[in-house]
């Protein structure tokens, strides 16, 4: 049912977001994507939050990308699971992967929307597209290859090779990469550093950055966020801490 294939959770100023099916795979079929999306809908609408992460459940595999039953069905579009993606990738917040195991297929874009990918070291990765007769969607292999860049996204995508943690962090796949009893701890450390931090500055720098990504930074736009940092609260808050050789609290405003 919708209501546990997903399950999303605050704690504090961290948001958790669970793919709740480990004895499938943590596959995303239309229920999964659909309860994500409304997940994404209550991270955008919340000022509480200052940081999501998303995980699999279980210790095998962080997910196995698009069901294909669902997609064989029909029940779920390749550009349906695209749009679920780029959902993910132009949330406000940052968003940390906690990647508890193999990923799989589409799974990799699901990492790949994320600001931060955390992984451990007994985990591989496989895109199986060319080993089942399918084309990659366009929109996922424009993201490959701009946060991946260099050769990966040809031996991903046309190779079909297995990479086995220690190379998806030589490709910069993998942000951090840790033995599997510190996942949790190095995680947390992460999420709750970043929590830390001045949201409206946080919030800011990934618009720009996702932006800078995709075509060019609005000048206008990028002068308007910088303002209201200049102005904020919180930026007499860093300057007090600073003084006062403090930790900041930072409201948000």
């Amino acid at each position: 049912s919708m209501d546990d294939a997903v399950l999303y959770e605050l704690n504090g100023a961290v948001g958790n977001l669970i793919l709740n099916r480990p004895d499938r795979h943590n596959a995303l079929g239309a229920i999964e994507l659909e309860a994500m999306l409304s997940a994404f809908e209550t991270v955008k609408h919340d000022p509480e939050i200052r940081v999501l992460v998303v995980t699999g459940a279980g210790d095998k595999t962080f997910s196995s990308g698009a069901a294909l039953n669902d997609l064989n069905s029909g029940r779920i579009t390749p550009d349906y699971f695209q749009s679920v993606m780029h959902e993910l990738a132009v949330l406000p917040v940052p968003t940390i992967a906690r990647i508890n195991g193999n990923i799989f297929g589409g799974a990799t874009e699901l990492a790949l929307s994320c600001d931060f990918r955390v992984g451990v070291e007994d985990g591989r990765l496989r895109v199986p597209a060319a080993s089942i007769g399918l084309c990659y969607p366009a929109a996922g292999i424009t993201r490959f290859v701009e946060k991946l860049g260099g050769n990966a996204p040809r031996r991903m995508l046309l190779a079909s090779e297995a990479l086995y943690a220690d190379e998806l962090q030589r490709i910069g796949f993998l942000d951090y990469l840790v033995p599997r009893a510190q996942l949790d701890e190095r995680v947390e450390e992460l999420a709750l550093h970043i929590a830390g931090l001045a949201p409206l500055s946080t919030r800011a720098m990934k618009e720009l950055i996702l932006q800078a990504e995709s075509g060019g930074i609005d000048g206008d736009r990028a002068r308007e966020l910088a303002q209201s940092c200049s102005e904020s609260d919180d930026l007499q808050e860093g300057f007090a801490a600073q003084r006062e050789k403090r930790s900041p609290r930072f409201a948000g405003h």
